[in-house]
């Protein structure tokens, strides 16, 4: 694809503003974005980008030396130390889009892939899309992220061929990481420590080297080989892999310790990706309220992008990466639970989680319980807990502090206090994960408010209250309520993007077992249900090559499940649990054997995408419209007053010959016609059929979201069903009065 389809005339310089050193403290790090690439000769390029910074700085080693990334394979742009003044300066030429100050983005943080139906084996006569795709043979996988352990058993390379001849990435060098770290699994990793202050960079590898485990985690997630035996200490035990096990890597490292991700340095890593040939890129980072520009440059040369969502659920309006080009993704359980036996002294048997494994930890004999309210400081004092296991039951308190605050706090207390165990009652909020380690200090159990209230009875009663755990055990199957959409997943509408549906799908993101430094441990996010739709998007573009990052997007989210294997409504851990709607999960949980085979795709031409993007830019008036009708996988409609219009076109890439039937479940309130609402395709006749959804208000209010649907159906193999989401409004600017 020839990139210059893009942009038509304005260039783009990022500048990214940095503390410096104390005597040049009014220096920040400013992204500075130009637009299209001028030349095909990176070094012209480079060269504009120095004359630019030279005519407002007034020397050309000034430029050099203020430069920190220079963009010139996706856009043309820059980022640079400036003050305040420069910017401004910078931000008034003719050729300069933008001008903005860097962002740090944060990291969103082996059961799934055989929950996902993505079998290693799989009889020849039954082929899944796994072995369609050839386990991911050759698709290159860009991870951008917190770098890579190489020596973890994940990445071993044995019997790859030759690296694919179109990669043109590298290996770079550094701190604990030199050549013989990349091999023919991973075949090229960079890392950008330009901007990054002096204290963070101590305190990690200056190369490519995960000091973290996130990225390690991430790509092992994607593309690691089979590991056999894999648990974390006998729990979970299995074989770890990744969804396209033979798929190459790129690693990109530009998160660093802290969590810290540069705007500047994720769009140099994305710059460099595009030249080095990557097939599909993988961000498993995000801050809520900023979007990650650049990525619209990767779609352009056909990249598939894939982001996390963000874990700031399970409030609603925080889903970030929400541009319409890429696919963003919510996380969700899997049908994996570690249930915990708690038994009382009057021999009843109630049952929580936990990851204790640590069978020293764990008395055999019963232990004194005590009720220590909320575990505060105050209440685990007076409490006498010394060699006691404590109960921490407030639920008054709950609103106030949410159990991923008060959860450490009470840790902390309790075993600083001599405590001997810990029962912890929470609502549902998937934070079982982030207790590894603990495990190896306390023994403790997560438990509902019902449990604990049960537990409080027998201590309210009983004159010398005890109680006593036992070994986590693991249990997988039918019997475990999944997926369901994890409490932290972030929710849409997006603010920023209100007509655009955002996610566009949810994965396994909840205690995932996959890679981290020499040994294997589990992590929750929407970190770790990025990967898993990165891994299917590789495999579908191996079986699709000619499909469009828009085609293969849509078929994922066209075809995903709303149910699960029951035929029972999928629900969100909320406060309280709810049935799930678009804004939890997109078009549903991802379904790849059905992805492989949709029957009709929503595909987009990317000059359309360009419009999108002048409009948030302030380059283009009636951004509503380019909304409405960009040709997506969902329809969000966030102000109805009267009635609107949309328009949508589907192209069949199924049977020639088809005929589809529209099937409209209409959200309620709202009035949705179809038009045409039957479709027919023939041998010789046009793939692409053209359709309006006509939405009419029913009642006059000012109210929230409602949700419905529209299918497409063959009556056979193909059902094609994209999410609606509409708010009726009467006046401009005011959701919900409520």
């Amino acid at each position: 694809m020839d990139f210059r389809t893009g942009f038509c005339c304005a260039l783009l310089l990022v500048v990214t503003l940095l503390p410096l050193s104390a005597n040049a403290s009014s220096s920040k790090l400013y992204i500075v974005y130009m637009g299209e690439k001028k030349h095909d000769d990176p070094s012209v390029v480079t060269a504009s980008h120095h004359d630019v910074l030279t005519s407002v700085l007034g020397s050309k080693d000034e430029a050099l030396k203020s430069i920190v990334y220079s963009y010139k394979h996706g856009f043309s742009g820059f980022s640079a130390m400036l003050t305040k003044s420069q910017a401004e300066t910078l931000a008034n030429f003719p050729e300069v889009v933008t001008v903005k100050p860097n962002t740090f983005h944060k990291l969103h943080t082996t059961r799934s892939w055989d929950f996902l139906g993505l079998d290693y084996y799989q009889p020849p006569q039954q082929p899944g899309l796994l072995q369609k795709a050839n386990y991911g043979q050759d698709v290159i996988i860009g991870v951008i992220d917190s770098g890579i352990w190489p020596e973890s058993p994940s990445f071993a390379d044995n019997g790859y061929g030759p690296v694919p001849a179109r990669w043109k990435g590298k290996c770079q060098t550094g701190q604990e990481f030199n050549e013989t770290s990349c091999n023919k699994k991973i075949i090229g990793a960079r890392w950008y420590g330009r901007g990054i202050d002096a204290e963070v960079l101590k305190s990690d590898y200056k190369s490519p080297r995960d000091i973290d485990g996130h990225g390690t985690h991430v790509a092992s997630t994607i593309a690691g080989v089979e590991v056999r035996g894999v648990s974390y200490g006998g729990i979970g035990t299995g074989v770890a892999r990744g969804g396209a096990p033979h798929a190459r890597l790129g690693i990109y490292k530009v998160c660093w310790v802290g969590g810290s991700c540069p705007d500047a340095a994720i769009l140099a890593a994305i710059d460099n990706a595009i030249h080095d040939g990557v097939d599909v890129l993988s961000l498993s980072v995000g801050l809520a309220g900023h979007e990650i520009p650049g990525t619209l440059h990767a779609v352009q040369r056909g990249i598939s992008v894939v982001f996390a969502g963000g874990n700031d659920g399970p409030v609603p309006q925080t889903v970030t990466n929400a541009v319409p080009w890429v696919t963003t993704v919510a996380a969700s359980t899997i049908d994996r639970a570690f249930p915990t036996l708690i038994s009382l002294g009057n021999k009843e048997k109630l049952v929580g989680q936990s990851l204790m494994y640590n069978a020293s930890l764990i008395s055999t004999d019963f232990k004194d319980l005590v009720y220590a309210g909320s575990c505060d400081a105050e209440s685990v004092a007076s409490g006498n807990v010394t060699g006691k296991i404590v109960l921490c039951y407030a639920p008054a308190d709950a609103k106030e502090t949410p159990p991923r605050v008060a959860l450490p706090n009470a840790i902390n207390h309790t075993v600083e206090a001599g405590a001997k165990g810990l029962i912890f009652a929470q609502y549902t909020f998937n934070l079982l994960d982030s207790l590894a380690g603990f495990e190896r200090t306390i023994p403790y159990v997560l438990v509902d408010f019902e449990i604990a209230q049960r537990i409080i009875s027998y201590w309210n009663f009983e004159r010398s209250p005890v109680v006593k755990f036992s070994p986590t055990v693991t249990v997988v199957g039918d019997g475990v309520l999944s997926p369901r959409v994890a409490s932290f997943s972030s929710r849409g509408p997006s603010p920023s993007f209100p007509g655009i549906l955002k996610p566009d799908i949810t994965a396994p993101g909840v205690s995932i077992l996959a890679a981290e430094g020499g040994s294997y441990v589990f992590k929750s996010g929407t970190s770790m249900a990025c990967p898993h739709v990165s891994a299917i998007t590789a495999l579908i573009k191996l079986v699709h090559p000619d499909w469009s990052p828009a085609m293969i997007k849509s078929a994922i989210v066209t075809t995903a499940s709303v149910t699960d294997r029951f035929g029972m409504p999928i629900q969100a851990d909320s406060v309280p649990r709810k049935l799930a709607d678009p804004f939890d999960f997109g078009g549903g949980h991802i379904n790849p054997d059905r992805a492989v085979d949709p029957g009709l795709v929503y595909d987009v031409d990317t000059k359309e995408y360009n419009k999108f993007f002048n409009c948030t830019i302030g380059l283009l008036d009636g951004c509503e419209s380019y909304q409405l009708n960009l040709n997506l996988p969902s329809i969000a409609v966030p102000d109805l007053k009267n009635q609107v219009i949309v328009r949508r076109t589907i192209t069949n890439i199924g049977p020639m010959e088809a005929t589809y039937q529209a099937v409209v479940e209409a959200p309620a309130g709202v009035a949705v016609s179809v038009e045409p609402s039957v479709i027919s395709f023939t041998a010789g006749g046009s793939r692409s059929m053209t359709f309006t959804l006509t939405f009419t208000t029913k009642q006059r209010v000012q109210g929230g979201y409602t949700f419905g649907s529209l299918t497409w159906s063959d009556q056979n193999a193909h059902s094609v069903k994209i999410p609606i989401g509409v708010r009726t409004v009467i006046q401009d600017f005011i959701a919900d009065t409520s």
